[in-house]
C-alpha cells in the first residue's frame, strides 16, 4: 500500500489572478439540451466539483462552497504537483472510480477528520480529477474574462502539453454537436449525471447561473413504503421511507419522499399509521451504518408494507436514492413485490470510455 504525503490546507497567495474570492460557476436546471448555435456541452459527471490553484510548489484545492479540499485528496494534490506546468488554476471534478464506476460513497468517505484514514482511503481508491476549465494559463494569464470558445482552446493546448502521461488528471470531452449531446444524454446514470451546455461567449461567471445550464435525465421507479418519520416538532408525517426488494425477497430502504402537500399531510398520516407494524424493512434500513446517517436516522416508523408509490429520481447510487424524490403516483394496481432493485439498476461503468 502506497502512502502520500500529509497535504496542510494553506491557501496560496493568488493575488496575480484573483481581485476577489473565485467560486465555481454555477448552473440553471432546465428541461431540454438548448439547441441552436453558441452552445458548447460536456458531460455532466457524478462527483466533487473542484478548483484547482497552482503557485510553483503550491497546491490548493477549493470544493464549489470555497471549502478547503487538499488534506482530502492528496492523491489529487501529488498528481498536480508532478505536472510540467508550475501554475495554474483549473475548474473540474473531482471522481472515484470502484469496479468500473464512479462511487459517490467514496467521495464522501474522503471527507474524515483523521489523516490516516484519508491516506488508507486514498491508497485504496485512488481519485481523478476530470477537467473542463482553464481560468489561469502556465503563463500567468488570467482567462477569466475572455469567451469560453478562447478558453477550450487554452485548455487544449494545456492538455496536450501536461495531461499526456498524467493517469490522475483527465481532459473532459466537449462538443458543439447537440447529436453527440444527445447520445452522452442517454447514457446518463451510473458515470453521468446529465449533460452541461455553457454559452461560448460568455465569459466566467464565477459563482453565478447566467452561463450555462444543466439537464438531467429524470427517471421513475415503483418503491414500497416501508416507513415513514413523523415531522420535527410534530405529529403529522414529515416523509414516507422507500424500500426495493432484492432477489432474496428482503426489502431495503433507498430512500424517502417528502414532496407531498401540506393539506395532504394529516389524511397520510392516519393512513400510514393504522399500518403501523415491525419490521418495515427486513434488508437494509434506515439508521444503518452509511454517510447519511444522524442522529435522526433512527427516528422512524416501520409499517406493513402494502402500498406502492411511484416516484420520479435523478440518481440511484449506493444502493439508494441520492437526493429525495417526487411522488408521481399512488399504484394500487402493482404488488409491493413487483418493486425491485431492477428498475433502478443500469450500466454505470460505460460512460468511463468518454475519458479515453
Amino acid at each position: 500500500m502506497r502512502w502520500l504525503p500529509r497535504v496542510p490546507d494553506r491557501t496560496p497567495t493568488m493575488s496575480a489572478v484573483l481581485t476577489s474570492p473565485l467560486l465555481p460557476m454555477e448552473a440553471k436546471s432546465v428541461r431540454e439540451i438548448p439547441a441552436g448555435d453558441g452552445w458548447q456541452y460536456e458531460p455532466k459527471w457524478d462527483g466533487f466539483r473542484c478548483l484547482a490553484f497552482r503557485r510553483g510548489n503550491d497546491i490548493y484545492l477549493q470544493s464549489k462552497s470555497g471549502q478547503p479540499l487538499a488534506r482530502y485528496f492528496p492523491d489529487i494534490v501529488v498528481a498536480l504537483s508532478q505536472l510540467a506546468a508550475k501554475k495554474f488554476v483549473l475548474d473540474g471534478e473531482l471522481v472515484i472510480d470502484v469496479s468500473g464506476r464512479f462511487s459517490f460513497d467514496e467521495l464522501q468517505l474522503r471527507l474524515h477528520p483523521a489523516a490516516s484514514r484519508v491516506q488508507k482511503l486514498a491508497a485504496a481508491h485512488p481519485a481523478t480529477f476530470i477537467v473542463f476549465d482553464l481560468l489561469e494559463t502556465d503563463a500567468g494569464k488570467s482567462l477569466l474574462k475572455v469567451s469560453l470558445s478562447e478558453r477550450r482552446i487554452a485548455l487544449e493546448k494545456f492538455a496536450t502539453k501536461n495531461l499526456k502521461s498524467a493517469k490522475a488528471i483527465k481532459l473532459s470531452p466537449a462538443t458543439t454537436s447537440l447529436a453527440q449531446a444527445k447520445k452522452w444524454f442517454e447514457k446518463a446514470g451510473g458515470n453521468l449525471d446529465g449533460i452541461i451546455a455553457k454559452r461560448l461567449d460568455f465569459p466566467y461567471a464565477s459563482g453565478e447561473r447566467t452561463a450555462m445550464v444543466k439537464v438531467k435525465n429524470i427517471r421513475t421507479a415503483d418503491c414500497v413504503v416501508g416507513g415513514f418519520r413523523y415531522a420535527s416538532g410534530s405529529k403529522l408525517i414529515g416523509s414516507l421511507l422507500l424500500g426495493l426488494y432484492d432477489d432474496a425477497g428482503l426489502l431495503h430502504h433507498v430512500g424517502f419522499t417528502s414532496a407531498f402537500k401540506t393539506t395532504d399531510k394529516r389524511a397520510l398520516t392516519k393512513k400510514f399509521e393504522v399500518l403501523r407494524k415491525p419490521p418495515g424493512f427486513t434488508g437494509n434500513a434506515p439508521g444503518g451504518p452509511s454517510r447519511w446517517s444522524t442522529e435522526r436516522s433512527g427516528e422512524w416508523e416501520p409499517v406493513d408494507p402494502k402500498i406502492v408509490v411511484e416516484v420520479t429520481y435523478d440518481h440511484f447510487t449506493g444502493d439508494r436514492f441520492r437526493h429525495g424524490t417526487k411522488i408521481v403516483r399512488w399504484r394500487k394496481d402493482k404488488a409491493p413485490r413487483q418493486c425491485t432493485l431492477d428498475q433502478v439498476a443500469h450500466h454505470e461503468g460505460r460512460a468511463i470510455a468518454l475519458l479515453g
